[in-house]
């Protein structure tokens, strides 16, 4: 057996992943949060942020009194008016928000230099280190909490924990406004009643696949040997097995690694068929050349697959890949057709996208953790 790979290595890994201190932050409804904010007014009523309605536009997020409307990010903005007739969606201010965003980080820099960007809105700290707070990683999430609120007037919500995935479990579960710790001694009771559809990577089709055979709690997963779950997921079987003991080997990564690059377009009026589609082809790939001509110079840019995604009329969602290693248009053009004669709907929303290969050592971090099996 392979010693880098075995259960001693698992162990020894194990053991290391559970001596971190990892913060995951995630600002509360943030595009919203910074419009009520500016706007007072608005803190009592329900708003979003997003595409105009007769546009067929999508929202980025919504406020929790919009929620409580069942209103979602990424919901189309005219479903959302017929939830809640009195939402009031605002336009995108990304400037605004990208500059909120740095001030914040700003502050997280503060406390560690360790630090990695998951979006506008959230990150992890690693603060195994830290001296302040006698090394307290509760107290240090409290304090950047508090700090956050005061000088740029916003809630965070923060996870605690010695991994990442855990972090970030933790960082929602008291949302708003929450902070939750998950220490080492607790990890293997708090992984039993951990619902599998909390498990990053775990989308639709796979949870209902993992419910079709009686898999609901990640304690349902760890009476699976790993062969049985990689029969049935492949590679992401593995992962499983894995993750629901609450083994997540990954570091905070501060240098920021693309994983994948896109171009989508929604359309005014659904493409009634595939040669409607396929007409669009040549002005997304225009599109996606120009912007990966942009990091053409990036030596980590290494194509590693092509991606076709298409959005229907009734808002499902699929996707078709290939491995490649350079821009194809042919390619694309044969996923799409072989994607949409599978359903052969109107179409509402068409896109092309590239993942990048992964830089040396990434996959024994676990970057599946990124990956869409759905």
């Amino acid at each position: 057996m392979n010693s880098t790979t075995g259960p001693c290595a698992t162990q020894q890994k194990t053991q290391i992943d559970r001596m971190r201190k990892i913060i995951h932050i995630d600002m509360d409804c943030f595009y919203a949060a910074i419009e009520m904010r500016d706007n007072p007014q608005l803190r009592n009523k329900p708003i979003a942020v997003g595409g105009s309605p007769d546009k067929r536009g999508v929202l980025c997020t919504c406020n929790y009194a919009a929620r409580q409307f069942g209103i979602r990010s990424a919901m189309a903005s005219a479903h959302a008016i017929k939830l809640c007739p009195e939402l009031l969606i605002l336009p995108v201010d990304m400037p605004k928000y990208q500059h909120e965003s740095q001030r914040i980080h700003e502050i997280i820099r503060q406390y560690t230099d360790i630090v990695e960007p998951l979006s506008l809105d959230e990150a992890y700290l690693d603060v195994s280190g830290a001296t302040i707070f006698q090394g307290s990683a509760t107290r240090i999430a409290h304090a950047l909490k508090k700090q956050i609120a005061e000088q740029c007037q916003l809630i965070a919500s923060a996870g605690v924990a010695p991994n990442k995935f855990l972090a970030k479990v933790a960082s929602d579960w008291h949302k708003p406004n929450g902070l939750f710790a998950i220490t080492p001694k607790q990890i293997d009771a708090f992984m039993l009643d951990l619902p599998v559809e909390k498990i990053s990577g775990v989308g639709k089709v796979t949870h209902q696949k993992l419910l079709q055979h009686g898999i609901t709690t990640c304690a349902d997963l760890q009476s699976c040997s790993v062969q049985h779950l990689i029969n049935l997921f492949g590679r992401f079987g593995g992962y499983l097995y894995q993750i629901c003991r609450g083994i997540d080997n990954r570091p905070v990564t501060t240098q920021y690694q693309r994983k994948s690059l896109s171009v989508e377009q929604t359309f005014s009026m659904d493409l009634p068929d595939l040669d409607a589609c396929i007409s669009q082809l040549p002005t997304l790939f225009s599109q996606l050349e120009q912007r990966m001509n942009r990091l053409k110079n990036k030596p980590s840019m290494k194509i590693r697959s092509l991606f076709v995604k298409i959005k229907f009329s009734d808002f499902t969602l699929t996707t078709a890949q290939t491995t490649a290693k350079r821009l194809s248009f042919p390619m694309y053009h044969t996923l799409l057709c072989k994607r949409y004669k599978n359903d052969a709907k109107p179409v509402r929303l068409l896109g092309l996208g590239i993942h990048f290969r992964s830089t040396p050592g990434a996959e024994a971090n676990y970057q599946q953790l990124e990956f869409d099996f759905d």
